[in-house]
């Protein structure tokens, strides 16, 4: 279990509680601007999510505090026999608050299974920025799809009143299920093995920022999509999905396009998280 409050004090964003309980725990907050935004690394000390493993995060940014969460490596799926790993997420956003999640990349190897549930509740004047990229382990055959089951679940509502009532912006379902069928081919991976995803909720979303994403992947070596949410109190979400044949190229993708949100929104380079 881990519980991160990020805060707004000053010119600054802190976080008010942070607590641990288990494996995962953060290291110490940095900023990399002076922007005052505040940077957490998630830290597993194990270094890989096994069979019946259950992780918890709870995060919550304050009013017009703003937090840019990461981890310190790729989380690593490792063989999970009798049950699948676990990571479900919980994440609040105060009025103006920012949250970017842009955790490395996660792996699944031979005979992985992983459920991961993200639930997302922020108010119209929030912006969040959460990325993701799944990439296969290796495996002795050196074939990419030998996991068993990565399924992943974003749920993104917002906060319409003051009595916490809330309406559904987004459900974003994600499964990859090998055995079950081929997953190569036409109409799902379309012959490439890395998948990556960007989604964004701000009120600056519109058709026009879709449209100039697009011109900015298709320049890529990937195939990319993006589609649109309706519009709740103001508030519209963008979903990004791109598919390749390598975790840098998708990693030079989306970061083109939050580097793009960063100076355009808040004035800020480009994100360099500097781990290697």
């Amino acid at each position: 279990m881990l519980e991160l409050v990020i805060s707004e004090r000053g010119e600054r964003s802190i976080a008010s509680r942070q607590f641990h309980e288990g494996a995962l725990r953060v290291l110490r907050p940095h900023y990399l601007d002076d922007s005052g935004q505040v940077c957490y690394v998630v830290v597993n000390p194990g270094g890989a999510y096994l069979g019946a493993d259950l992780f918890v995060l709870d995060v919550e940014v304050g009013e017009g505090a703003s937090l840019l969460l990461t981890t310190q490596s790729a989380t690593k799926v490792y063989r999970t026999p009798g049950s699948f790993a676990e990571q479900r997420m919980a994440v609040r956003l105060g009025e103006g608050a920012r949250l970017e999640l842009m955790p490395d990349q996660l792996i699944a190897y031979r005979e992985a299974s992983y459920r991961q549930r993200t639930h997302v509740t922020l108010r119209p004047s929030s912006s969040l920025v959460m990325a993701e990229v799944v990439t296969p382990g290796w495996s002795p055959d050196g074939a990419a799809f030998r996991y068993e089951e990565i399924r992943l679940r974003n749920e993104i509502r917002v906060e319409t009143g003051d009595g916490g009532t809330s309406e559904l912006l987004a459900l974003d379902n994600l499964l990859i299920r090998p055995p079950s069928g081929d997953v190569t081919g036409m109409g799902f991976m379309e012959g490439f093995s890395h998948l990556g995803s960007l989604i964004v909720v701000d009120a600056r979303v519109d058709q026009a920022l879709a449209d100039e994403l697009h011109s900015i992947t298709s320049a890529r070596d990937a195939t990319t999509g993006i589609s649109l949410t309706r519009s709740i109190a103001g508030t519209t979400g963008l979903v990004l999905r791109s598919l390749s044949n390598s975790t840098g190229e998708v990693n030079l993708l989306l970061g083109a396009c939050t580097s793009l949100l960063r100076q355009r929104w808040h004035g800020q380079e480009p994100l360099n998280l500097r781990k290697h």
